[in-house]
């Protein structure tokens, strides 16, 4: 059997801008892309914790270091610059694979910059 299980959060990140005229997607800068290990085009759950907004949508790159969280697009009007959201991906995982996983979650402060890792232990 196989189930779907966290693959990676990065937590608390902060929106940096809401780009309505852009083709759609979820600009992330791309340090917090590589730490999460989140590819270009990837599906992404975002949970505005400022509104309560849920959705899906893809990942594209902002520069490295940029800090950059923007909604692009349709999800622009799911939230504005300095909400806070948590952004997770997941795995399709079988019973073999689910022995050594261990999601990345990554933590940022108030300019998305990285705090350190933290790994979730299965209880």
């Amino acid at each position: 059997m196989q189930r779907i299980f966290l693959k990676a959060k990065i937590h608390r990140a902060t929106v940096t801008a809401a780009c309505l005229d852009y083709e759609g997607s979820l600009s992330i800068d791309l340090g917090l892309m590589a730490q999460a290990d989140i590819s270009p085009h990837e599906q992404v759950g975002v949970y505005n914790l400022s509104n309560g907004e849920r959705f899906d949508t893809y990942a594209i790159a902002a520069p490295e270091g940029s800090g950059e969280i923007s909604l692009n697009g349709a999800a622009a009007r799911k939230g504005q610059p300095g909400d806070l959201i948590i952004i997770t991906t997941y795995a399709i995982l079988d019973e073999e694979e689910l022995a050594n996983h261990q999601p990345r979650i990554i933590l940022v402060d108030k300019t998305n910059r990285p705090r350190p890792v933290v790994a979730m232990t299965r209880t």
